[in-house]
């Protein structure tokens, strides 16, 4: 396989987490006598652009389909960094009922809802017919294509040139990533800005968030790669954030390379310099992930086999696509963990891909009053264990497995 990014020819092996199936493809019951499609979840990086990659197996459209199960306005952390950020863009870059706004991969409209209410015009790009008939119900204006260079024109042509486009959390999940950069060009006004949010390839690694990989994310991101990758479609990078957000995150702000030109932040030589003197441009920064992946599979079986050995009870929460890659490459079925609470109602009466563990909804835990709680989104533990304080109530106790197995 050759780059997705730059086209070099890859030799450099980050982890092979085995097959599994793609993390969002959750059963319906009368799917469980069908079998699955269960492909190699391999990660490569290139040593050319240090783009981090999964090998390609499967295509955008059957991994974001009409079912697709992932809705972000069931984080109550997740909308309030969306109307946060939404309040910030406003006032750095003037944002009146004048400007326009378009969001890729708006999902529900967890986010563009909080521009409509300035009375901002705004246009959310959603390839996923659930969520976005969810965004059309709050009364937003989406459309249901994938982005790349020839959605832009077509959207250029309608009069959406953009003063701001916001495209969180899905960089990573494009498989031609420079067509996709390529439309943000093409579709920004030359006075425009575009933010890009994703987890941190530096966090993923100090972090050991293997979990984090599956087939929907084609891409796992360093600043150093992401700046190449401006570059190489007419972009440039002119200030980063960083952010708490799914364990470590960064905001990147970009701007048309032939546009009016912002300043040069200092923010982004600072995480440049800091990823160069972690490795980033060097094999060996890549090799501890797969250890730890075992090792972090090993501690979460010797404590589900433990907890079935005692008599107890455990459940999980959060019927997560970072949960199914852990629960499929630790081999966990519904012997050892009976079910999966979450709040998304479009995912209960569904089974997990892989493990086919059943997804419930959440009274089911004040119900059976389990003796541990798994979190699989362990990104959003605060929020779970506020949420479902009443487990303590009982003696039960709250557990997470990455990076290391500890209890709440």
């Amino acid at each position: 396989m050759n780059c997705r990014g730059c086209g070099t020819p890859l030799t450099l092996s980050l982890i092979d987490l085995g097959t599994s199936p793609p993390s969002n493809a959750y059963l319906r019951a009368e799917q469980l006598e069908q079998s699955e499609q269960w492909v190699p979840l391999k990660v490569q990086v290139c040593q050319e652009c240090w783009l981090v990659q999964t090998e390609d197996y499967t295509r955008a459209d059957s991994l974001f389909d009409a079912d697709y199960a992932y809705f972000s306005s069931y984080s109550s952390t997740w909308l309030a960094h969306a109307e946060r950020y939404v309040a910030e863009m406003v006032e750095r870059f003037g944002l009146t009922t004048d400007s326009r706004v378009v969001e890729i991969a708006a999902n529900d409209g967890y986010l563009l809802q909080y521009v409509a209410k300035r009375g901002i015009a705004c246009l959310g790009v959603e390839p996923t017919h659930s969520t976005a008939q969810a965004a059309r119900e709050k009364g937003l204006e989406i459309r249901e294509l994938f982005f790349g260079r020839e959605t832009a024109l077509h959207l250029l042509e309608e009069g959406w040139a953009a003063d701001l486009m916001a495209a969180n959390n899905v960089l990573a999940h494009v498989p031609d990533i420079n067509d996709f950069l390529s439309g943000f060009a093409t579709l920004l006004k030359s006075t425009g800005v575009a933010t890009f949010e994703f987890p941190h390839l530096l966090t993923l690694m100090a972090g050991a968030q293997f979990d984090t990989l599956y087939h929907e994310h084609y891409s796992y991101l360093s600043l150093t790669a992401v700046q190449r990758l401006c570059e190489r479609n007419g972009l440039e990078v002119f200030d980063v954030s960083e952010l708490p957000t799914h364990g470590g995150s960064l905001r990147v702000f970009v701007q048309r390379a032939d546009g009016v030109r912002r300043a040069l932040q200092p923010a982004v030589q600072h995480v440049l310099d800091v990823e160069l003197i972690s490795g980033v441009k060097t094999p060996g920064f890549y090799a501890t992930l797969a250890p730890a992946a075992e090792r972090i599979k090993h501690e979460l079986l010797r404590f589900l086999l433990q907890a079935k050995a005692e008599g107890k009870r455990v459940v999980g929460y959060g019927a997560a696509a970072k949960g199914n890659t852990l629960l499929n490459y630790a081999g966990v079925k519904p012997d050892l963990l009976a079910w999966v609470a979450d709040a998304n109602p479009h995912k209960h009466g569904k089974f997990l891909p892989g493990s086919r563990i059943p997804v419930v909804s959440p009274d089911h835990i004040e119900k059976e009053k389990p003796d541990y709680v798994l979190v699989l989104p362990w990104n959003l533990l605060d929020e779970i264990t506020q949420q479902y304080a009443c487990v303590s109530t009982w003696g039960g106790r709250f557990v997470v497995a990455v990076p290391e197995l500890s209890y709440r």
